[in-house]
């Protein structure tokens, strides 16, 4: 019985020696060769087989008997009762032995890119599969990641799991760490003013990046060439080696180069060159919104501001006036060599048009012109010499308000005008229409007030009528100035052509408005009457009295109308009138009383 228990506990502890053996590797020993396996003894119960494309072979002929390998136990028994062994684990397991070593180093490990995979590769380290980012594969973005496959170089893990069987390598942390050894080893040699070969790497719209041999520098479009560059791929192509001068390193190790510092500086004795004044020659090179350059030799360029490209063209963009490739005689208006500026002008070049215009049509002339466009102040008109003069409101009539006398004129309409001012340095030409007739209010100012006028009414509104002169001056009768009496100050009562007389109250001459009454001729003309024909004791009415002097009034003219033009004027005897003036009120007495029978 005892011997019994001893068996067992031996074959219990066989089993448990055996189970720990799962899942490791181990040792084996080959004892036959076949045609697509081998069999490994592995000091167990019984023999495993390992497949021979697990090695790596498609024949065993490499492959001898007692050779000792290293195998992954999977199992200890199958279905078949069969150890299951597995010699690409076993190398699997070393590899990741291996590997974390080299992570807990921080070591660099060799691996090959085989596959693309979402958001990144797939790298073989060693038979163990590990994901590289995409981000991860370069120090800047490159477009032919297939270049880099299938071809064994330095990786560093940056994350590792051996339970999940995760590996995240990087290939731009190994790429950082070479730069950075290349970059302190060539900064300590490096100085401003070197001049060196590099191999252009990437270009872009303001420049082109220059490896210097593990170290990039930045070669600016400005300081590729002396003349003006759209691109920089018009002048660089990847891959190119070229020669640059570092121009300046800065405190965080940026280096700046230059290849148009290795030619002379064409601006050195430029102020020699181009003396102010003077009338040279070149071509349009750039146009932008604010004038246009001019390419006056290789590496020289002068601006020609968008108010110097015309004498008359305001305004407009200057592509309307030149064109790219253009060749312009230009005049050098200034020479900054600090600055590396030279001003031109074009206009300059030809005289100026509103010098030529005084000289031609001095003030007083009458010209004609062009109605180009209307203003809140007036209009424009097209004249001689492709310039333009203005027309202002207050010179359009004598007798009209200016934004009415402007709606009598049309765009495009020639008409005759004055020129009443011309002022070159300010190119400004004053025009004026009223001025080639004389004006009206001449007539007006020689008036003197009390003077009777007789008028048309023109326009009858509730505050009075506006009229105009015999001379066409316009004027406005308020309504209590229409009549003495206040039951006969109503505009109603005149009509539009009819002619009435009015009496010269004032006239604004800064204003140019004449104020007439209805009113004041009246009460002028009541005055007279009293003096000439009236008497305190004849008992006559002022309506009787103001009958008379009308009636005689007309008396007189029609026989001033009979007459000859030669025959003498008859007077009458101032008793004769005294008498007329008696008789009329008895007259008018009379048809009073035979009215009230």
């Amino acid at each position: 019985m005892t011997k019994a228990i001893d068996n067992f506990a031996e074959l219990l502890d066989e089993s448990f020696k055996q189970k720990k053996y799962e899942g490791s590797v181990i040792k084996g020993t080959i004892i036959a060769v076949e045609r697509e396996y081998v069999l490994v003894d592995v000091g167990l119960k019984s023999e495993g087989k390992v497949y021979l494309r697990e090695f790596g072979h498609s024949q065993g002929s490499e492959l001898k008997l007692g050779d000792v390998v290293d195998v992954y136990l999977e199992r200890m028994e199958n279905r078949d009762g069969e150890i299951v062994l597995s010699r690409e684990k076993a190398r699997r397991e070393e590899s990741w032995e291996e590997l974390e070593v080299s992570y807990n180093k921080k070591e660099r490990v060799t691996g090959v890119i085989v596959s693309r995979v979402r958001g990144g590769f797939t790298v073989d380290l060693a038979g163990v599969g590990a994901f590289l980012p995409g981000s991860q594969i370069d120090i800047r973005p490159i477009k032919d990641t297939y270049s880099l496959m299938n071809i064994e170089q330095p990786f560093l893990i940056l994350k590792m799991d051996r339970l999940r069987g995760n590996i995240v390598v990087s290939r731009r942390a190994v790429l950082e760490e070479s730069q950075a050894e290349s970059r302190s080893e060539m900064m300590s040699t490096l100085a401003e003013g070197s001049i060196l070969e590099g191999t252009v790497k990437n270009i872009t719209d303001y420049g082109a990046f220059v490896d210097l041999g593990g170290i990039d520098g930045l070669l600016h479009v400005t300081d590729i060439s002396w003349d003006r560059i759209a691109h920089p791929s018009d002048v660089l192509k990847i891959g190119q080696v070229i020669k640059v001068k570092v121009t300046k390193i800065s405190d965080t190790h940026r280096i700046s180069l230059g290849m148009k510092q290795l030619e002379q500086d064409p601006w050195s004795g430029v102020a020699s060159r181009y003396t102010s004044g003077t009338e040279i020659s070149g071509t349009v090179s750039n146009i932008m919104d604010y004038g246009v350059f001019v390419l006056l030799e290789s590496g020289i360029e002068g601006l020609i501001h968008a108010s110097e490209l015309s004498w008359t063209k305001k305004n407009v963009h200057p592509n309307k006036i030149v064109s790219l490739g253009d060749t312009l005689t230009v005049k050098v208006l200034e020479v900054d060599p600090e600055k590396r500026r030279v001003s031109l002008s074009l206009r300059q070049c030809s005289q100026n048009p509103w010098i030529a215009f005084a000289e031609k049509h001095p003030a007083g002339s009458v010209i004609e012109g062009e109605i180009k466009n209307f203003t809140e102040f007036g209009m424009f008109l097209g004249v001689d010499g492709n310039v333009d003069g203005m027309v202002h409101l207050n010179d359009l009539s004598w007798e009209k308000s200016g934004e009415e006398a402007l709606q009598a004129f049309k765009k495009g309409e020639k008409i005759q005008v004055k020129v009443l001012d011309v002022a070159p340095e300010k190119e400004r030409i004053s025009l004026g229409i009223k001025q080639l007739s004389a004006d009206p209010f001449e007539s007006v100012e020689a008036s003197k007030t009390g003077e009777v006028l007789t008028c048309t009414v023109q326009e009858v509104t509730e505050q009075g009528i506006h009229v105009t002169t015999e001379k066409g001056i316009p004027a406005f009768i308020r309504k209590g100035d229409l009549a003495k009496e206040r039951s006969e100050q109503k505009p109603e009562r005149f009509a539009v052509g009819e002619r009435v007389d009015a009496q010269v109250l004032s006239f604004d001459k800064k204003t140019r408005k004449l104020a007439l009454s209805i009113k004041a001729r009246e009460v002028a003309e009541e005055k007279k009457a009293m003096a000439e024909y009236g008497s305190s004791d004849s008992g006559a009415s002022l309506g009787d009295i103001l009958g008379a002097a009308i009636n005689l009034e007309k008396v007189k003219k029609t026989a001033a109308a009979a007459k000859e033009p030669k025959e003498p004027k008859e007077e009458k005897p101032k008793a004769e009138k005294k008498e007329t003036s008696k008789a009329a009120p008895k007259k008018a007495k009379k048809k009073a009383e035979a009215k009230d029978e």
